[in-house]
């Protein structure tokens, strides 16, 4: 059901002519029908951030949207101000159509950077979203294709309270995907009573847990935007602690399915780093080990190449993960083939058939840890962003 799954919230996904590819669906309209209007959002901090990141960013700002529109086939991004009059006018148009102010639309864009939207069939796809909507679990699909670029198959997520309270979601992403975000949009509602306030706290720590934790290919997006939106209308005001735990479960769920549909992967990794003297620390190395290409390549080809691990765990530097190299252990999927810094168990006793890939890597310097994942890099990788065209 993606987005429709919290009562109060219809969507459309419709073939708006944008994309390159013809007939795709190209163009989704999230609305949220209330009581509540509260919004939150977390976008990238690339310095090239493309008009609807602008345009979003400040409407999102006082804790209220309406409305999202969101498109795959062109970023707008890099487009100046006209670029930025085209989100604009895309505001304009769905608060038109839906019976709000354009400062309560939000406003994203996937796809090519560089160049400007087809306007006119940006605002006639709108229009024809508009006359699409429903709170159907077929709705919510349509529109968790429509964002699709590269992705093969839609992320989405359902989760429900212990009181009846719910939580629905889409993201897409596959590739361009860093750890400061992602290149993704993702719009998540809730049927929950909560606050901007409320929301916004628990996206942030939601994200720097999940999206802010994957790794495809080290590549920052200029269009990342996660909007959290809250209709209200199971009219339940949820424990604190429990609305926390599931915005964090949802936005995990996410980020891991974007893995798991990497740019031509065939493997996930899951990189967990124990042992480090704070999580910083941890994560500092963590994210060291799943930027290096030289690893990404090797597990394409099944290789668990230790000395690829421990050369990046060693450019991180000491001040800011303090630990011994010659206490340093290194599993790959449950075998020990790293011990003290130097060779432990044969490398060819690892199993690396499966999808999923498990590298243990204990510092031995404290109690701190944090995961992260990745994927490995394989020639379709090449095909997809050598021929990409949106």
């Amino acid at each position: 059901m993606s987005v429709t799954f919290a009562q109060g919230f219809s969507a459309a996904g419709v073939a708006a002519g944008i994309s390159s590819v013809e007939g795709k669906k190209d163009l989704a309209l999230v609305v949220n029908n209330g009581p509540l209007d509260a919004a939150a959002g977390v976008f990238t901090s690339n310095r090239f951030c493309a008009a609807p990141v602008q345009w979003s960013r400040k409407q999102v700002a006082d804790g209220h949207v309406k409305a999202v529109i969101l498109n795959s086939g062109g970023a707008n991004a890099c487009t100046g101000v006209a670029g930025y009059a085209q989100s604009r006018a895309t505001a304009e148009k769905v608060a038109a159509l839906v019976g709000t102010e354009p400062e309560d639309v939000a406003v994203c864009s996937t796809g090519l950077i560089g160049e400007l939207l087809p306007l006119d069939n940006v605002l006639a796809g709108a229009e024809t979203a508009y006359r699409a909507l429903a709170a159907t679990p077929e709705a919510g699909a349509d529109a968790s294709h429509a964002i699709m670029t590269t992705d093969t198959k839609p992320k989405t997520v359902e989760l429900e309270s212990s009181n009846g309270w719910r939580i629905g979601g889409m993201v897409k992403g596959s590739g361009m995907i860093a750890p400061q975000l992602a290149t993704m949009l993702c719009v998540i509602t809730t049927d929950a009573v909560v606050t901007a306030g409320q929301m916004q706290a628990a996206l942030a720590v939601a994200t720097e847990h999940s999206f802010n934790r994957i790794d495809v290919d080290g590549c920052m997006s200029t269009n990342d935007t996660v909007l959290l939106l809250a209709s209200g209308a199971s009219g339940v005001e949820p424990d604190k602690d429990e609305f926390n735990r599931l915005v964090r479960q949802a936005c995990a769920s996410l980020a891991r399915q974007i893995i798991g549909d990497g740019e031509g992967a065939s493997h996930d990794i899951r990189i967990t780093v124990t042992g480090a003297t704070s999580e910083d620390a941890a994560l500092a190395c963590g994210r060291a080990v799943a930027a290096s290409n030289l690893l990404k390549c090797a597990i394409s080809g099944n290789d668990p190449n230790w000395g690829r691990i421990v050369s990046s765990l060693g450019t991180v530097p000491p001040e800011v993960a303090p630990y011994d190299s010659e206490k340093v252990t290194v599993d790959v999927n449950g075998v020990r083939i790293c011990e003290n810094g130097g060779a432990g168990r044969d490398r060819s006793e690892v199993d690396m058939t499966p999808r999923e890939v498990h590298i243990d890597i204990d510092l031995n310097a404290g109690d701190a840890e944090a995961t992260v994942w990745t994927d490995d890099l394989t020639h379709e990788y090449v095909h997809i962003n050598a021929d990409y065209e949106s």
